[in-house]
């Protein structure tokens, strides 16, 4: 069976695109909101993709630094991909999106 990795490879090397493999639920879009996302999210955000990647939601003490760094890192950059995005779409409502994401996960729920 081919794994995920070598599938992905597969189809890179055929020129396509594979972006959402494995992507993490609880990563959250946070381009063209009203308001605008803030650094916590943009931490959050930075967190969750960190622990994604490192496969650890708590560092050894010898990884720490090293997890910390990361978190800040890829915090920078979002922040930086964020306020060089824009947008010719009216920005999103946080309220009216968290409402679309509770009614999608009952329904995966449900049964």
């Amino acid at each position: 069976m081919e794994s995920a990795l070598e599938r992905a490879d597969s189809e890179m090397t055929t020129g396509h695109l594979l972006y959402a493999v494995g992507m993490c639920r609880n990563i959250r879009t946070l381009h063209n909101f009203e308001p605008p996302a803030n650094t916590g999210e943009v931490h959050d955000a930075a967190l969750q993709y960190v622990r994604k990647i490192s496969g650890s939601t708590k560092p050894s003490q010898a990884n720490a630094e090293a997890f910390e760094r990361a978190v800040e890192e890829v915090a920078a950059a979002t922040q930086r991909l964020l306020d060089g995005l824009v947008s010719s779409a009216p920005p999103k409502d946080r309220d009216v999106e968290a409402a679309k994401r509770r009614a999608r996960s009952q329904e995966r729920f449900a049964a």
